[in-house]
């Protein structure tokens, strides 16, 4: 990884610990958008279909990127956006399970609607609570992060697999932003019905780009009404024939933002999905380990299993200064500090921190 680290200047300066806020640029990226923008200020309207086949491109490269069927595949500027336009098509009757606290963007679109709204609390048992609620509630729709933003606890995606075997009928929607890049994932083999994200995160696709997948055989469960010329394809007798994931695309999409996403999606491929997931874990289980040691980290942390690669540290504003003044880039969130660390980090720079939170 230590090539690859090379395409990141910020981190000849800083410890980046602040993925869960912004993926980075990096220089190969960075290329290409210049490339693309000299050609749309040389080209002018010829750019068009360029933009046309890139925008295309973009969305039969998530489809193999993450195990989804092309037609399956829909394009959105962001996740909260794909989501607003999705629910407005689901019929209202539906009991709604939510995780408490879960990040406002996955539960605030389903809190303003008329559905009939559950909760269950994050704890170590969480996937025991949830299967407990589905069933005594008679729940129609679960929707949740696969990672949480706040402290980085990740759904058993095993027990979403065996949940859906179990609940055939059960909708189960999922937010990917802190999670989509980080690990191997095959949509298909999921037992998610509905997965979105925003790309700006683990995916380092920039801002402006973020997908829809859909499982086959939701036209029956939503009635979205969105609709426009590019839902169509620009073909004026296609308006009657439009499928669900082109009613997530009502309008003209930005070939600099969706080609930056393939781009990165490519990036990724090169590095080797496999190996980003070997190093996450690898920095995950470290981090975990370090910080848990300190007494730093929440009990329902510790307790879990498996665990992303966030991590929310208890801390105060001046503990933060004293990170930010020892160059590490981090968040504050729900009343601690958040770290997050992404393939191009090291257990080096894990220490460093680590040396720098005892000395505090």
């Amino acid at each position: 990884m230590e090539n690859i680290r090379k395409e990141f200047p910020i981190l000849n300066q800083y410890i980046y610990a602040d993925t869960a806020a912004s993926g980075l640029l990096y220089d190969s990226l960075l290329d290409w958008r210049q490339e693309h923008d000299l050609d749309f200020l040389i080209g002018g309207s010829s750019m068009k279909m360029k933009s046309l086949s890139i925008v295309t491109e973009t969305r039969k490269t998530v489809g193999n990127f993450f195990g989804c069927k092309q037609e399956n595949v829909a394009l959105v500027p962001n996740f909260s956006l794909g989501l607003n336009l999705l629910l407005d098509g689901l019929h209202k009757e539906q009991k709604v399970l939510l995780l408490e606290n879960d990040y406002p963007s996955v539960n605030w679109p389903f809190e303003s609607r008329s559905f009939s709204i559950f909760y269950v609390k994050i704890t170590s048992n969480l996937e025991e609570l949830i299967l407990e609620k589905v069933k005594k509630e008679k729940i129609n729709v679960l929707a949740l992060s696969l990672v949480q933003w706040l402290n980085g606890i990740k759904i058993d995606l095993d027990f979403i697999q065996n949940l859906k075997r179990e609940c055939p009928e059960l909708l189960i929607i999922a937010d990917g932003t802190q999670y989509c890049g980080t690990e191997v994932f095959n949509f298909e083999e999921s037992g998610i019905d509905v997965l979105g994200t925003s790309s700006y995160k683990w995916l380092l696709g920039g801002y402006g780009n973020g997908f829809f997948l859909l499982k086959e055989g939701l036209q029956e469960r939503f009635s979205v009404k969105s609709t426009g010329f590019n839902t169509a394809g620009g073909d004026v007798l296609s308006k009657e024939q439009i499928g669900l994931s082109k009613r997530l695309e009502p309008g003209h999409l930005d070939s600099f933002n969706f080609g930056s996403l393939k781009f990165s999606l490519d990036f990724f491929s090169k590095i080797g999905i496999d190996k980003i997931t070997q190093q996450n874990k690898l920095l995950s289980i470290k981090a975990k380990e370090e910080l848990g040691q300190l007494g730093l980290l929440e009990d329902v942390v510790m307790k879990r299993k498996d665990h992303g690669t966030i991590f929310n540290i208890k801390g105060d504003e001046a503990l933060f200064q004293r990170l930010k003044s020892n160059e590490v880039l981090c968040s504050q969130r729900g009343g601690g500090i958040r770290l997050s660390f992404h393939f191009y980090n090291t257990e080096k720079e894990i220490n460093s921190i680590v040396r720098i939170l005892k000395k505090a």
